[in-house]
């Protein structure tokens, strides 16, 4: 028996497609978009507005193909770690409260193969793409989905090198017919992939991160070895180049290690690098992870770091680690136990 067509994570044009092809109007499209996105339906049956034999023909050939998550971690902070099945394997999603701000951190991929030195999602290695119907069920099903007010691409994976199946869930995720998150509440967060950064910002609107770590194009490959593929200058440049028409708020995610990235000199470096590009750095604390010999800068060589770009003309601030203790925070999302743990037994 062929598996059912699964109906989350379909754009409004497919949809329509989908409508014309079971003998609708295209207008039926749009009833089912906002049934599986506004609405948040569970069975075909809630769908009251389509036509009895429709819901019936649906139920038979389609599913609406959302996945629970089978764990969850609280953190004393309040961040909760759920663990979501996905592409035969397993992918995070942290979940992190904050007064009247509620941010889902979600995966893009099952691992990552950029090999960041600093991230245990690299050391998992790479598996696979998540579909659109996994990237976003990741916000569908969690039990405090009705309560997000941001979305930020920054868990497990590249979401550049999964692109299109990237661009579809952010489409879905802002219009207006699908889950209307403003283009202001949700942030991709990237190592900077080209030409693939340039798709992305001519067909979205949503916020942008680049995971810098270090302004220096040599440094910067030893701690991430897409460097020499992806060159810095090309990608600030790009940056620089669209910033008179293009305002979205773009930021630099800045994780800072003892001696490594974090001295004068790194800031003067940033501080040329940077200039004429309006932007906000953010520097993060660096949690350890088994198997390298980096060391997160101290409390006080992060303050002056602040202080000294944001005396330059850099906004930069600090950014407050979240869910340490069930290795939630930065950098610390893997599966890389429980895929081996899953090849011993059935998890």
């Amino acid at each position: 028996m062929n598996p059912k067509t699964v109906l989350f994570g379909k754009t409004l044009e497919e949809l329509k497609k989908l409508a014309e092809e079971l003998g609708q109007k295209s207008f039926v499209g749009t009833q089912i978009a906002k049934g599986l996105y506004q609405r948040r339906v569970s069975s075909f049956s809630e769908m009251t507005d389509l036509s009895l034999p429709l819901r019936q023909r649906l139920e038979a050939e389609y599913e609406l193909g959302l996945t629970l998550p089978n764990k969850v971690d609280a953190s004393i902070d309040g961040t909760k770690k759920y663990l979501f099945p996905a592409a035969g394997k397993f992918i995070e999603a942290a979940y992190i409260p904050d007064t009247d701000r509620k941010t889902l951190c979600l995966s893009s991929q099952v691992g990552c193969k950029m090999g960041c030195l600093f991230c245990m999602t690299a050391k998992q290695g790479f598996q696979a793409n998540l579909s659109v119907n996994e990237i976003l069920n990741q916000v569908r099903s969690l039990p405090e989905g009705n309560e997000l007010t941001n979305v930020v691409y920054m868990g497990m994976g590249e979401p550049l090198d999964n692109l299109e199946n990237t661009l579809k869930s952010l489409e879905i995720l802002t219009a207006d017919w699908g889950m209307g998150f403003g283009v202001q509440r949700v942030t991709v967060s990237s190592i900077g992939l080209m030409p693939a950064l340039e798709t992305f910002f001519s067909r979205t609107r949503v916020r942008f991160a680049l995971s810098l770590h270090n302004p220096f194009e040599d440094e910067r490959a030893q701690l991430l070895p897409v460097q020499n593929v992806h060159g810095l200058a090309q990608i600030i440049g790009f940056l620089k180049s669209i910033q008179d028409t293009d305002a979205r708020r773009l930021s630099i995610e800045y994780i800072a290690f003892a001696g490594v990235n974090d001295t004068p000199r790194h800031v003067k470096e940033l501080v040329r690098l940077l200039h004429g590009l309006k932007i906000r750095v953010n520097l993060i604390r660096f949690h350890p992870i088994p198997g390298t010999p980096l060391i997160g800068s101290d409390e006080s060589t992060l303050v002056r770091m602040r202080d000294a770009l944001s005396e330059r003309g850099i906004p930069t601030t600090i950014r407050r680690s979240r869910g340490q203790d069930i290795y939630a925070a930065c950098g610390l999302l893997s599966t890389k136990a429980l895929l081996q743990n899953s090849n011993q037994q059935d998890f």
